[in-house]
């Protein structure tokens, strides 16, 4: 069929076409039916499923992940027992309030009991405070010979309360220090003594009013 032909069609009498330019024409209008539902209606359909598919993804791996930890759920309380058996132990190192004095009595005592003379012994006039606990630091000025002031530090190492030496100077006394600071010469000590004791409810909460007070302050 030619072109003229195709020209000399009615487009009001398309029943009596011939039979290819009537195929031609119910596919342009097929053609043009998918693209107006396409535009007008599957589009946003596409789009909802294509979302649907990334939440139904996220939700799987969000499953997955609590699956898998509910699957370690008891191993999880068993490490948090364990953790807290160890925390109620370390605590108990930590001395109360009450228990302050007899503390520093016993780091006395252990350097008395080693023969060695204390020059200084200046606990600080303030606590520092912390999370949960208050530090005390004590400076001290001991004088003794060398092995005397090795057993007085593994003695506060063995303390059942929990005191660090920190800070440490050693330097020759006026007998000097001798050969290799080991005879019995006398040697000085210098050095901060820190002890610790946890903190009680009132402390706690005294300490949470204040950390509140900060932060409507900051608003």
């Amino acid at each position: 069929m030619t072109l003229d032909d195709l020209r000399r069609l009615d487009p009001k009498k398309i029943g009596s076409w011939p039979i290819g330019p009537k195929l031609g024409a119910l596919l342009l209008l097929l053609l043009l039916i998918i693209f107006a539902s396409y535009w007008f209606d599957w589009q946003h359909q596409i789009e909802q499923i294509n979302a649907e598919k990334l939440k139904e993804d996220q939700l799987r791996t969000t499953f997955l992940e609590k699956k898998k930890r509910a699957i370690n759920l008891p191993a999880y309380r068993k490490q948090l027992e364990d953790i807290e058996k160890q925390f109620g132990a370390l605590l108990k190192q930590l001395p109360g309030k009450s228990e302050m004095d007899a503390l520093l009595t016993d780091i006395n005592q252990a350097g008395l009991g080693r023969g060695l003379q204390f020059e200084l012994f200046k606990p600080a006039a303030a606590e520092i405070q912390r999370d949960f606990y208050a530090e005390l630091p004590i400076t001290i000025k001991l004088t003794g010979t060398y092995h005397d002031i090795g057993a007085f530090a593994s003695d506060i190492g063995k303390l059942p309360r929990i005191v660090t030496l920190n800070d440490i100077a050693l330097s020759a006394g006026k007998g000097g220090a001798g050969k290799e600071g080991k005879g019995g010469d006398t040697l000085v000590l210098d050095a901060t003594a820190k002890t610790f004791r946890y903190l009680d409810e009132e402390e706690l909460a005294q300490q949470r009013q204040a950390a509140a007070k900060k932060a409507r302050k900051r608003r």
